[in-house]
């Protein structure tokens, strides 16, 4: 008995280790670790010799199903069934063949459902993080334009300050200087004008700066020019020796705030080209039409044309078709037919009252 024993145990024994072998790579070829166990399984099925270590193909198989496609999973439920089939065959009483066979494979689906929903679980997960990480990257751009489009706003702003008031006290203060000694009550005047614009641009800097940091009270007092401040603007060139003349129609108080801001600052862009590029005796008219859908903004002047005379400091002509292009309207900058220069806009109102 001892000796008719043996040869059954060493059986046993090989193939319990060939069954739990392959499971240490069953994560890097589930399906190779698959196949292989089964491989084994047949032989034993052929050699009639039965094992508990069989069980390690269910692990196998939801092994399959939770890392390798879902094709691989179907090969391997295949398998499988055919195997369950062919165990209740040769080991089950013939009366309980069919429930052997049900048993088996209800395992066999079992191990196999729970691992799909792990499959489709990391799916999920891994789709959920890919998504994190696609939203944190737009985030960012986002963030990135919108700090690009601030940068951009702020030097349109900073530029149409700073420049206009700068050209206006450079040329008061040539004038004064050609005055002085003729005219000394002249360069007075346009010293005193020269004083006026310097605490204007300190003004308009302060108010800048307040809008920056939402200072609402300091926004209050010192609220953004609009069309109402042309006359002023329009007083301000003329002062610095360019005839200006200004002609408002329409009702500029039905037009919105922020679309009032950017005529005026149309306006003084377009004046202060006029005033750096073109000699004394040049004059400018400036023609704004109000409309209820409509602002079109119209400035010229009579000097010599000069090609693109704002483009050279790389923020005139462009800030002034950016701004132009916030309303969705028309803008185009260029000499006149009959000599000198024109600058049009018009802004369109409808759905930007914001």
């Amino acid at each position: 008995m001892h000796r008719t024993m043996q040869p059954f145990l060493g059986h046993l024994l090989l193939f319990n280790s060939l069954l739990a072998l392959p499971l240490v790579w069953r994560r890097r070829a589930p399906l190779v670790a698959f196949m292989a166990m089964s491989a084994v399984a047949f032989v034993q099925w052929c050699l009639d010799v039965r094992t508990p270590a069989d069980m390690t193909l269910l692990i196998a198989l939801y092994t399959v199903a939770a890392y390798a496609p879902k094709r691989h999973t179907r090969l391997a439920i295949g398998v499988l069934e055919t195997g369950a089939l062919l165990a209740s065959a040769r080991w089950s009483v013939e009366e309980r063949c069919v429930e052997s066979f049900v048993a088996l494979s209800a395992m066999a689906v079992a191990a196999a459902v729970i691992g799909m929903n792990m499959f489709n679980r990391r799916a999920h997960l891994a789709f959920l993080e890919e998504r994190a990480v696609r939203l944190e990257r737009e985030r960012d751009q986002q963030a990135q334009l919108a700090v690009a489009g601030e940068r951009s706003r702020i030097a349109r702003e900073m530029h149409d300050i700073v420049t206009h008031n700068l050209s206006v006290m450079v040329a008061l203060a040539d004038g004064a200087v050609f005055a002085q000694e003729l005219h000394p009550e002249r360069a007075t005047a346009a010293m005193r004008q020269v004083s006026t614009t310097g605490r204007q641009a300190i003004t308009d800097m302060r108010r800048f700066l307040g809008v920056l940091r939402a200072d609402e009270p300091d926004a209050l007092r010192h609220p953004m020019p609009g069309i109402a401040q042309l006359e002023p603007l329009a007083d301000q060139v003329r002062a610095a020796g360019l005839p200006t003349r200004l002609d408002v129609s329409g009702d500029p108080a039905a037009v919105p705030v922020p679309a009032q801001l950017t005529v005026y600052r149309l306006v003084q862009e377009a004046l202060t080209n006029t005033l750096k590029h073109t000699p004394p005796g040049t004059r400018a008219d400036v023609r704004v039409r109000c409309g209820a859908q409509h602002v079109t903004v119209r400035i010229t002047d009579d000097g010599p044309a000069v090609e693109t005379p704002a483009e050279s400091n790389g923020q005139g002509l462009h800030g002034m078709r950016e701004r132009a292009a916030v309303y969705g309207g028309e803008f185009e900058a260029g000499p006149r037919p009959d000599g000198g220069w024109q600058v049009r806009a018009v802004l369109a109102l409808s759905g930007n009252e914001a």
